[in-house]
């Protein structure tokens, strides 16, 4: 049985990822694709308790030290149980977030090493890079403007000043042009429908390449 692929999505507050993520999943289920969809921090019992404590707003005095291991230890936990088991089954899976985020919130934002970054995510993850990364993007204003709209929680990052959010967004930025042949960069702009059709038509030009013998 061939080897699944893992397709992250990436992006920031406010993107749409989640939304699309779901959409993009019923339609490869619709076309035939045998797909598991999880996210992260998150996707295992263990995982979803880290997530309870790492975006309560109450935690005001968590260190990004901290934060980073957290992060980590949900992620280990996440490929062990759930991502690459479903990957040896053939399975597509999409996950909600990977270890790009670390380097985009933590590093850029957060301003820890990024070699350093490097060190605990390789130890977390075992190598597992994701074959493609599907990046939605919009500016910190916007995405903000459209949690809050929405009337959805704020989470402990979500609350972080407006520099940091643009931070982010400057690094999620960096890491794809050093890896263009794994990002996908998707305008967020525009409604859901609008968006998912820029992601169908992305991806099936990448599933066509994928799946050459």
């Amino acid at each position: 049985m061939a080897r699944g692929l893992l397709i992250t999505f990436e992006g920031p507050d406010g993107s749409g990822k989640s939304t699309q993520l779901r959409l993009l999943s019923a339609w490869l289920k619709e076309e035939g694709y045998t797909v598991l969809t999880t996210r992260e921090p998150g996707g295992t019992p263990i995982g979803e308790a880290i997530r309870a404590l790492l975006h309560d707003c109450s935690h005001t005095e968590m260190t990004p030290n901290a934060e980073i291991l957290l992060y980590s230890a949900s992620r280990a936990q996440l490929v062990s149980e759930v991502i690459r088991p479903a990957l040896e089954r053939g399975m597509y899976v999409l996950c909600d977030r990977y270890f790009d985020s670390t380097y985009a919130y933590q590093g850029y934002g957060r301003g820890l090493p990024l070699e350093t970054l490097r060190t605990i995510t390789e130890f977390a993850v075992g190598g597992l890079k994701p074959d493609l990364t599907i990046y939605l993007d919009i500016s910190p204003e916007a995405g903000l403007a459209r949690r809050t709209q929405g009337g959805e929680e704020m989470n402990r990052l979500d609350r972080e000043a407006l520099d940091f959010h643009k931070r982010v967004r400057a690094g999620y930025h960096s890491l794809a042009s050093n890896e263009p042949e794994r990002w996908l960069m998707v305008d967020a702009t525009g409604s859901v429908e609008v968006v998912q059709e820029r992601l169908q038509k992305l991806l099936c030009k990448f599933l066509t390449a994928a799946n050459q013998p």
